[in-house]
This record gives C-alpha cells, structure tokens and sequence, in this order.
C-alpha cells in the first residue's frame, strides 16, 4: 500500500466548522512514475519511496520508467487532495495550539497567504524577514544566537514582523525558535506578539503520519520520540506551519522554490490603508553550498538580502566575492564582444577559486559557478552587515536602512530618498527611529513628503507619528479637508461601534433616495451621528458645508443632501473651518485615547472641547454591547471630565470673572454651546461640583439680592411687596458695585472668588462687563461718571428698578411657589375633608372651584414649559419634557386630577372620584420632595433616598416571592375548602405580610388552641360565604412553616434590607454632595426661566406673555438659559486667556509626570543605554587599537628582519650603522 495515502494520525476528538474548502483548495504531491534509483537495487524510486509504496499505476509503466534516467517532481508527480491540515498540539511541550497544511510545491501562494491572514488569524504582517540558514550540520555561534535573541526577534515584535524560517527544529530554524522562547519568557511578551511561520519539505518531517487526517485534525497530537539535539521534528515555538510536498520523502530543497514565490507574492501586496507593500528582507546566516540555487531563484524576483558576515559557510562567501571580487571594468560602447567575454572568462574564474576555498568538498562546480555569477551580478540587492562590530541593539534601523536601500535599487527616481524610510518607520510604528535617522534637523521636509504619512498614521492609530509631523512643518490648515476628513471617517474599522452606526444612517440615505447615488459615508452621516449623540446641546455639524440652509425639515433636507452627493461634491476640496476638532470628534468617536487628548490639546475652548468628548463617550457607552469597549468609554469620558474640571480650575484660580463668562459662553466651534449646558448634557458631575461653577449658579440664583439674605426676609416681602423698596432686604446698587469691583484685588485670591456667601458678580455684571484692555492684565471697571449705556439701555427709576430686582431673582420665583404650593396643599386638604360637597346640583363648593383655577393655572404653566419655550419642534419638547422624572409626576398628578374631577361630578361614580381625588393628593404631596432639592442638606438626602428606593425594590422581589410561597401553602394546610376569593387572597397574602411585623393570629393557626369563631365544614354552606372550619391534620407543619417564615423574613432579608440600605448610604454618601450640585442646577435653570408669579396668580404672567409674543413681537430673553453672544475682539481674547490657562495646565501635567516612577525608571534606561553604547564603542575602538598594535609589531619586526638582512649583504655599503631600537628610544627621551 502507498504510505501516503495509508498514513493515519491521532487526530483530535473535536472538529471544527465546515473546512472542506481546504481540500478543494490545497493538494498534496503523489508519485505517479516508478524511476528506480541505482544505488538501492531496485528497491527504492528516485523519490525516496519504497517500491512497494507506489500505486499499481506508478509500476505498471515500466517502459517510461527504462528511459527516463532522472526523475522529475513536475512531470512524474501528480496532484491530490490533502489530507493533513489544522490545527497542532505538540503533546507535553507546548500550552497553545499551531496550525498546519500539507500543500502542493507548485501552490498558488495567494490562498496561501489568505488561509495566513483570514482562517488562521495572524495579523497583517508590516515586515517579512525570511531568515536562510545552516541546517544543523554546524554549529551555531554564540554571538549569532545573541543576535537573534536581542536583534532579529525584538526586531520583529517592535516592527510586527513575521519571521518565516524551515519550521525544523535543527539549525538555524532551532535558533531562532530558541531566541524567540527566550524573549517571550525575559520580557513577558505574549506568543502571539512574535508570529513564527515554519516552511518545510513534508518528505522531511519526522512522525508526519501523525498530522494525516483527510477531514483535518482540530487538533492533531504530535508525539515526539526522538530528543537527539538536531532533528527533523516540527519545534514547538512556531506559530503556523506550511509543510511543503513536491512528492519526495527525505530530501532537502523541495520547499525552495514555493518560499521564493510566497515571498515575491507578499511584497506586492499592500494593506487597505498603506503606503507601501510589505517589505520582505531575506537575511542569510551560514549556510550549505545548496542555497545557491534558492539564494539565485530569490534574487531574481529583486528580493533584497541581508547577509550575516563571520556566521559561517555561504554567509562568508557571499562576503568574500561581494566586498573582495571586483569587476573588470565595462568597456566602451563599440569595444568587441571578445574582450566583454574574456573579462567575463576571469571573473568567472576568479569567483570559482574563492567557491573553491570556502567550500573544498563540493563537486559540478560549473553549475555553482554560473549560479554564483548570476548571484554577484545582483550584488547590489545584498548588504553585508558586520554584527560582531556593530552589534545587536540597533538591528532594527539596520532592517530599516536594508530595506530602504534596497528600494533606492528598485526605483530609478525618487523626490525625496528618505521618503520610503519615512514610510517604512510610520509603517512599523518606530518614532524612536524617525526622530534619530529622520527628523535630526539634517532633511529638509516638504508637505508633499508628509502628507501620504500622515493620512497613514491617523487610520492606524500613531499619534506620537502625527505629533511628530506637525512639529515638523505640516500645517494641518492646508491637509484636512473635507474630501480627506470624509475619507478617514469611510476608513473606521468594521469592528467600531461608530462604524455600524454611521452604515445605519447610510442605509436610511440611500432607502429615502431611489435614484441612484455613491453608497460611501458621507458628511452627512457623520452630521446625523453626532446630531444623535450631542441631542439638542449644540447645532447639527457640518450642514453648512452642503450650503442648503437650515429651515427646511429632515425629510427634505435629506432629499437635497442626496442631489448634492450625486453631482460632483465640490465642498470635499474645501478646507475644514476647525481642523483639529473634527479630528478630535474623529477619534473619539473610534475610542482612540491618546490620539482624542492630543488633539484635545491642540484644540482651542479645551475645557468645552473635553466636556463635548466627555458627552460623546458617554452616549456611546450606552449603545456599546462589549463590556470591555464599554468600560474603556467611560474611563476615557472620566478622563475628559477630570482634564475639563482641571483646565476650569486654572482658569477660576486666575480670574473668577473671566472663567464665569467661559461657562456661559456660546462657542461659534461647538454650534452655539455653553459649558454649561454641555456639561449637564455629559452629566458631568464633578465639572458641576467644582467650586467656580457653584459660586456662579448661586449668583444667578440670589439675582441681584445679596447672597446673605435671610430667607425669612425674602417671604415676608413677598407678602408685603412694598418692603422691597425698604433696606429690609440688600441690593446691589450700581455705584456700589463699582466701589466692590474697584476694590478687588488686582489677582483675586480663591477666598473671595470661591465661597458662595460673597458676591462677586451677578448675571447682568457678567454679561456687560467689558474685557480689559490688550495690554493690560487687571479687570477694566467702570469709574463714577462714565457712561453706562454699555450696562444699561436706559436708566430706569429707582421703584421700576428695585421692583424687577427683587421679582426677577429666581429666589423669589422660588419662594413664591414653594409658599403657594403650600396653601394650595392645605386648600386641597380642607376640601377632600370638610367641604366635599356632593355631586351638582348640590356641589360642589365655593372652595372647591378655587381649588379648581388653581389647578387650571398648573396646567397652564406645564403648556408653557412644554410647547412655548423653545425653539425645537413639538416631538422633541415632549421628549425633552419627558426625561425629567418631576415633570412625569406633574402629568400623572394633573391626569389623575381631571380623573377624579369627571368622576365625582356623577353620583354614580361619586365615590370613585373621592378616591381618585385622594389619591391624587399624595402625589401632590410627594411633589414636595423636588423643593427641598435646593436645600443643602436635604438634597443630598434626597438623592440618597432613591437610590435606596431602587434597593427595595429588590427587596420586595424576594420577599414576594417567599410571601406567596409561604401564604398558599398555609392556606392551604389551614382549609381544605375555601369558595371566598376576597378571604382567600387576604390570607394568601395580607395576613402573611402582618406576620413581618408581629401581628401573628395564633388562635387561628394554631389548631391547639381555642376560636372563638363560627364555622362550619358543609360545602353549600362555605360556597354560600360562610366561615369554613379549621383542619387539625396538618397543625404541626403549619407551625414549622411559620417559623421558618419568620426566620427568613424578620432576620434574613429584613437584614439583608438594612446592609443593602447601610452600603448604599456609605457609597453615595461620599458622593452626594456632587450628586446634589449637579440637580442643583436644574432647578435653578427651571426658576430662571418661569413666570415671576406663583400660581394662581401666574395667570397674569401668561396672559403678559401671550401679548408680548403675539402683539407686541418681543422675543423671549429666556429661550437659552444662561448665554452669552461674544463675537470678535471679546471672543479672540477670551479663548486666547483658556489656551495660556490650559497650557498652564499641561506643563503641571508634564511636571507631575516626569516626577513619577515609571518616567524616572525610563529615564534611567535610557541613560543606561547610552551608557552600553558608549561601553561597546570603547570596547571596539579597544580591539581595533589591539589589532593596530599588533600590526605594528608585525611591521616592526618585518622592518628590523630587513634592516638586519640588509647590514649582513654586500649589496648596500651603509656609511653609519643600522640604530637600534634601544638607541632611538633613548634619543626620544632625551629630546
């Protein structure tokens, strides 16, 4: 039988998912011609198999076979399926799983290398290094060894290198499967970081019956028997396998041809987002005279080769001819084809004596000679590299500079010649390499040079590259335009969560358009994603680029959209108008954290720019479904936050005014955004607790009343409006604000900015208060005397003015409703119960219809907060309206009003209402809560108190669950029959839930004890609603049912309840009060914009708005709560001071980091490096000044051996005698 196809393995026990496309793919080799081998007798065919293991087929020709002397893989060989594939666990020596394929000499490698990449997942490779090399029979220098471990292998890792080598663990192959064991265990690196690719000959593979399994082996064990040193076994250390059949068994070289072709192939290949192919590096280390032929084959296709010099073996010859072996000269155009050959004859010669040297054993020269002839005239695609004198820390540039000569070979005319350098360093992710070799101050770089690599380097996530660019003449002005920027946004990975969203927008597009038109994202998708993330905190962005305006609806701007993609787009050659902050959006949206805070810091408005990324992050997280993607969203968002929460405390530390007009300023960049209104958005809790923030909401909040005031005070003018014209209460008056400002100090100190009980500035000072002059750094206040038509349109008299100063605070709009809500409360309880008159005629009453308006006016005021204020459309106020949880009381409590009002109107229905009516006032009642938000110490209860809520719930889930349990299986011991549903449910449930709290009917559960109570055990009479009697049979289980029933309830889960309420106190207890400052503000957003009366009395402020809006066209002044319009010179100096501020900031940062341990342990290493480089350098000027003094004795002895020979011949007659050395040493001393 043929071994090949009766090879069995211990495949293993499960199988993976369909792979028979692998056997349509991928063939094995199999003999199909019996060429007998002379020196077996007959026994053995040219292949290497027995005869016996040949098909009938391969035996049956015998006249082919008598004259066909050689035999030959391609035309005596034939094609099968394979039957040896998957994946391999090497048994007891290795913890992961490799993968393996039997395949074809003659393969197309293309499907090679799709299996590499797709099926086998190895990562897209930035670096080929195909290391050739000895095959056992000598050995390995221990310098070559330590080059491998620290040059080739850390090489690999830094650059994402595939290292393909023979897979054999023998030779050089077993050397670097060592080196690369080594550095995973002294560095702890991950296998998989070092992707090792074994290419071997099958018909050399030891124990390979072992991986046959024609349906493929998941996994394949592979026993090792033989633990010589040097083998032929798979080693243990490599990553994948491609085990190379030309249907010979025992013999070197079949895998030759199919390597060379493999590399060749995946030079020429370029990944999705490259700027160059991958570069292959074939490196030769020792070596047999047999490479020649693969060593020739490779050179052919332009593969560069980097050859080992002093390793040994062929690594020494290709040293020897390519340094010491000089051409003849070429000569002239018309010279005669006999003296080209004639140089050509000496050449050869000369090429075949040093063949001879190196390699004395090795027979048909002739053949070698023309292989080396053909390898020398390639010579320039073969650097030497000299590791013994210049060492293995650097060999990663060496690769480098390899490949970027090679190319400098390939490509006849470069622009710039360190641009494929450039391309190969960005490619590798080498920045150390870039800014030592390329960016020393020694090249002059062009935009055109940079431009290709810096488009690289943002889709692949290299931000010290893109730092590096701009800092090295890039402007980023002229590069982002909308064209590129829609360009990066289409190169999103598909695995992004950003991705998926803005192919769902996509897909909305080009359903809405059934003409047809490009299907690639657009600006328009990225505008609609950020438009659903932001919501309504900004303006939608990039809608202005299509230039279509912005009144028209969705639908009908979508139609546009589409007309305008379909033509040739001319927008995409505009510039961005903010470059860095679209690509800041750009790579927060990928979740990329270094690249978002570089750009954050190239940005201006950083402390809106970190609290816009914050809130992107945090929309993002909640439609993540990987928890690991999820969790590095919110670390980042909190990273933003801390970088906003800082950048605003410079800011306040310098000066309070300015930092209160950057919360509420409108951003031109942001579409009209505030600090403040992003943060709420991003629920920024900690930016709200912050101290700056707190001071200008409480002077908003007090208006223009002193921050001081009594409480008391502000209620009893609101009683007595007339004492608002008294000093009861502390006003700010204009001169003496400018007496307060003129009295600051010239850099204000955190005690007065920071505390809430002094007064800084209020809302009207911080929006009309001029900016200060250029050149000076103190606040410009106004003096007695100057003209204040800048503050004020008009002077208004003094009545006029104290009267809006007091109404307008939203303190007093406030107090006012927490006062009328109060007395709307107790009207409504005194009509559920002294005057609820009957239904009409007879009712209801005179109280009852003012309770009645009162609610009207509520209802009122709820229609105006949800579609008057604003400028969105009604669908999104009602969305808006909705997410308050408040607002959601405030619907129900009206909707169960207008319930309970319709029903008591009918004496049928009379009761129900009454019971509608009274429920309802509980939830008025519990409206009550969100008053006392403001306060702060109760606020921070308040929060406390739901999250609690939340708790029991959980709580009352078990419980519910032990009830229900518990209670039927009392009843149901208790009474065998009971037809009562009202009297069963009410023991089922209530009773057992009375057992919580003691109330325990022991008469009646337990059957020992007497009640007093009728009942009977006649059916007619139980089904008639009588007392059913007790059974007695089952007492003693219900008592043991009881106190289980009690032991859980009262000591386990009441328990469980207060530990659960303990840890919920204790965790938000530390973070209440931020909790609480960050409610804070909407209710003081609420205030500010409500009417100046309470109901009922705000009736009369409707009816004033309704004529100022509808007669009198006044817009509202409350539409965007706390805003403030600056433009030109008042805008420019504004975001200038944030950019010092935040400068300011980062050089602290810088400062802290470099004082941390990490850094300072870097720094060391760095110095230590410098060090060792310094060591080695003395080392080998020490060994060269050992060798030049040896070479000097030489010459001194060949000089004195002269001088000697000459002074006894008769040929020279010297007037003087020879000096001596003894002589000349002493002249010397004496001068």
């Amino acid at each position: 039988m043929n071994e090949k196809d009766t090879e069995k393995g211990g495949g293993g026990a499960r199988s993976k998912t369909d792979v028979s496309w692998i056997t349509d793919i991928f063939n094995k080799r199999v003999c199909t011609t019996f060429v007998e081998d002379t020196f077996s007798n007959g026994r053995l065919c040219q292949c290497g198999y027995a005869r016996d293991t040949h098909h009938s087929v391969a035996l049956g020709d015998c006249f082919s076979a008598a004259i066909v002397s050689h035999w030959d893989s391609a035309q005596h060989s034939s094609e099968q399926p394979t039957d040896a594939f998957g994946e391999l666990e090497f048994a007891g020596a290795g913890k992961r799983h490799s993968y393996f394929l039997r395949l074809s000499s003659s393969t197309n490698p293309s499907g090679v290398f799709e299996i590499l990449k797709g099926h086998w997942k190895l990562k897209q490779p930035n670096l080929v290094v195909s290391v050739v090399g000895g095959e056992g029979k000598k050995k390995i220098k221990g310098w070559v060894r330590d080059l491998l471990r620290k040059g080739l292998v850390k090489a690999a890792q830094s650059t994402g290198a595939w290292i393909i080598t023979g897979g054999l663990k023998e030779g050089i192959g077993r050397c670097v499967g060592e080196a690369v064991r080594d550095h995973v265990s002294t560095y702890s690196v991950s296998l998989n970081k070092v992707v090792l690719i074994g290419i071997a000959p099958w018909g050399l593979v030891q124990n390979r019956q072992q991986l046959v399994k024609p349906e493929g082996s998941f996994p394949a064990k592979y026993y090792v028997t033989n633990t010589s040193r040097e083998t032929c076994i798979l080693d243990n250390n490599y990553k994948a396998f491609l085990l190379v059949d030309d249907g010979t068994v025992g013999r070197r070289g079949g895998e030759v041809n199919f390597r060379v072709r493999l590399e060749d192939f995946i030079s020429r290949q370029r990944p999705g987002s490259a700027t160059i192919d991958i570069p292959v590096l074939c490196m030769l280390i020792s070596g047999e005279a047999a490479m020649l032929e693969g060593l020739d084959a490779s050179l052919k296709t332009a593969m560069p080769w980097l050859v080992l010099a002093g390793s040994g073996g062929l690594a020494d010859f290709v040293t020897d001819i390519v340094e010491n072996v000089q051409s003849a000269s070429m000569p002239p155009a018309g010279g005669a084809e006999k003296e080209d050959g004639t140089a050509n004859m000496d050449l050869k010669e000369r090429l075949a004596e040093k063949l001879k040297k190196h390699f004395p054993a090795v027979n048909e020269t002739d053949k070698l000679v023309d292989k080396v002839l053909s390898i020398y005239q390639n010579k320039d695609l073969i650097f030497i590299y000299h590791a013994e004198q210049e060492g293995a820390d650097d060999f990663d540039t060496v690769l480098l500079k390899t490949l970027v000569q090679a190319s400098k070979h390939r490509v006849a005319v470069s622009t710039n010649p360190y641009a494929d350098e450039l391309r190969l360093a960005v490619t590798w992710n080498r920045v150390d390499i870039a800014k030592s070799e390329l960016f020393n101050g020694n090249i002059q770089w062009k935009y055109e040079d940079l431009e290709d690599c810096m488009t690289d380097a943002l889709e692949n996530n290299k931000p010290q590259f893109i730092r590096l660019f701009i800092e090295n003449g890039l402007n980023i002005l002229d590069y982002l335009t909308y064209g590129r920027l829609e360009k990066l946004y289409k190169s999103i990975s598909e695995n992004c969560l950003a991705h998926s969203l803005l192919k769902n927008f996509l897909s909305v597009r080009l359903n809405e358009s059934s003409t047809d038109q490009q299907n690639n994202v657009s600006l328009y998708e990225v505008s609609q994603l950020l438009e659903n993330l932001l919501g309504d905190v900004c303006l939608p962005f990039y809608t202005s680029v299509f230039k279509l305006g912005t009144n028209s609806s969705k639908r009908t701007f979508l139609k546009k959209t589409s007309k305008v993609l379909k033509e040739n787009c001319s927008y995409r050659g505009d510039a961005c108008n903010h470059p860095w902050l679209c690509l800041f959006i750009w790579a927060v949206l990928q979740n990329r954290s270094e690249m978002a805070v570089y750009f954050w810091e190239m940005c201006g408005e950083s402390v809106l720019t970190a609290l816009g990324g914050c809130k992107l992050l945090r929309e993002l997280s909640k439609l993540e479904i990987e928890t690991e993607t999820k969790i590095s969203m919110k670390d980042l968002a909190l990273k933003f936050e801390y970088m906003a929460n800082d950048v605003f405390s410079m800011c306040y530390q310098t000066k309070a005014c300015r930092s209160f007009k950057l919360l509420i300023r409108k951003s031109q960049m942001w579409g009209n955004a505030t600090c403040l209104k992003m943060a709420m958005g991003a629920d920024a809790r900690l930016f709200f607790s912050h101290d700056g923030v707190q001071s200008l909401l409480s002077q908003i909040w007090w208006g223009e009343m002193d921050r001081g005031t009594e409480v008391w005070k502000v209620i009893l003018t609101l009683l007595i409006p007339p004492i608002c014209f008294t000093n009861i209460i502390n006003f700010r008056k204009l001169d003496s604000v400018e007496e307060e400002k003129s009295a600051l100090p010239l850099h204000p100190t955190s005690e007065t900015d920071c505390h809430y009980s002094e007064t800084v500035f209020s809302l009207a000072d911080i929006k009309n208060l001029e900016f200060e002059q250029e050149d000076s750094n103190i606040i410009r206040y106004p003096t007695k005397g100057t003209n204040f038509a800048a503050f004020h349109k008009k002077k208004q008299p003094f009545w006029v003015s104290r009267w809006k100063q007091f109404w307008y605070a939203p303190v007093t709009s406030f107090l006012g409703n927490v006062v009328m809500y109060f007395l709307f409360l107790f009207l409504y309880a005194y009509v559920l119960l002294v005057d609820f008159k009957p239904p009409p005629p007879d009712g209801p009453a005179a109280s009852e219809y003012v309770l009645y308006f009162w609610m009207f006016t509520l209802v009122c005021e709820e229609i105006r907060e949800i579609f008057i204020v604003g400028t969105k459309t009604i669908g999104q106020r009602l969305m808006l309206y909705t997410q308050d949880v408040w607002n959601k009381f405030d619907v129900l409590a009206i909707s169960l009003f207008i319930a309970g009002l319709f029903c008591r109107m009918f004496s049928w229905s009379f009761n129900v209402g009454r019971g509608i009516l009274c429920i309802d006032y509980m939830v008025f009642t519990l409206r009550l809560i969100q008053i006392f938000a403001i306060h702060r110490q109760l606020g921070p209860k308040i929060i406390i108190l739901g999250k609690m809520m939340k708790d029991a719930f959980f709580f009352l889930f078990f419980l519910a669950v032990w009830l229900c349990a518990y209670g039927v299986a009392n009843q149901a011991l208790l009474y065998t029959y009971d037809a009562s549903p009202s009297r069963v449910f009410r023991r089922v449930l209530y009773r057992p839930y009375l057992h919580i709290f003691g109330q325990i009917p022991v008469e009646e559960i337990d059957t020992g004890k007497s009640w007093n109570r009728h009942c009977t055990d006649n059916l007619t009479l139980v089904n008639e609603g009588q007392e059913p009697c007790r059974d007695t049979s089952h007492n003693w289980l219900v008592v043991v049912l009881l106190v289980i029933f009690l032991l859980v309830t009262n000591i386990l889960l009441v328990n469980l309840l207060i530990a659960t309420f303990s840890y919920t106190f204790s965790k938000v207890q530390e973070r209440s009060d931020t909790y609480w400052k960050s409610q804070r503000y909407n209710l003081i957003v609420e205030y500010h914009s409500r009417p100046t009366l309470a109901p009922p009395f705000i009736i009369l402020s409707h009816i004033n708005l309704f004529i100022k809006r509808n007669f009198r066209k006044v817009p509202s002044t409350k539409i965007h709560h706390f805003a403030l319009d600056l433009k030109g010179k008042e805008a420019n100096q504004l975001v200038k001071w944030e950019n010092l501020q935040k400068e300011s900031f980062l050089a602290v940062e810088y400062k802290k980091q470099r004082g941390t341990d990490t850094e300072r342990l870097k720094q060391i290493t760095a110095k230590m490096d410098g060090v060792l480089k310094k060591v080695a350098e003395i080392r080998d000027v020490d060994r060269r000044l050992r060798t030049l003094e040896s070479d000097m004795e030489f010459c001194t002895s060949s000089l004195l051996w002269i001088m000697e020979s000459l002074s006894q011949s008769s040929v020279v007659k010297p007037s003087k005698v020879h000096p001596s050395r003894k002589a000349v040493i002493s002249a010397s001393l004496e001068k």
